[in-house]
């Protein structure tokens, strides 16, 4: 049996909406940045674009993985299972809006404390990853 959730279809919503912004973020890098950047600003632009990329496709991933996987395990075990696939891409969701957003927004011109933002950012994906590990693992 394979379960369909609301849960997993606003995160494909989500997923579907940072990879529309992250395209647009690459069409402003490729077309619109101001020529007096800085390469380093570039380079910071490019990133907080290609992390976006990346990390989206994850949440894709992940929101395909909590709709359409196949429920094997009991009740309790499946809702255990999906609650904890659906707090992974909730923090991974929180990584990537804060990385590439705290980068993006430094270089637009940000105050420099925001830059305190983007280690979180990063971590809160590393975990993402490392506990959606552990729940594939389990189940």
């Amino acid at each position: 049996m394979v379960q369909s959730t609301a849960h997993g279809q606003r995160l494909l919503a989500c997923a579907a909406g940072l990879l529309a912004l992250a395209t647009v973020a690459g069409a402003v890098g490729a077309h619109a940045l101001p020529h007096d950047w800085s390469a380093l600003r570039v380079h910071v632009y490019a990133v907080a674009v290609r992390y976006q990329f990346y990390q989206s496709l994850g949440l894709l991933g992940m929101g395909l993985w909590l709709n359409y996987r196949p429920s094997v395990e009991g009740p309790a075990a499946t809702r255990r299972i999906a609650a904890s696939g659906r707090s992974s891409a909730r923090t991974l969701l929180y990584g990537i809006v804060l990385f590439s957003g705290s980068l993006y927004a430094l270089c637009l011109g940000a105050p420099r404390w925001v830059g305190v933002l983007t280690p979180i950012g990063g971590g809160l994906m590393i975990v993402a990853w490392l506990t959606f590990a552990f729940v594939l693992w389990r189940s």
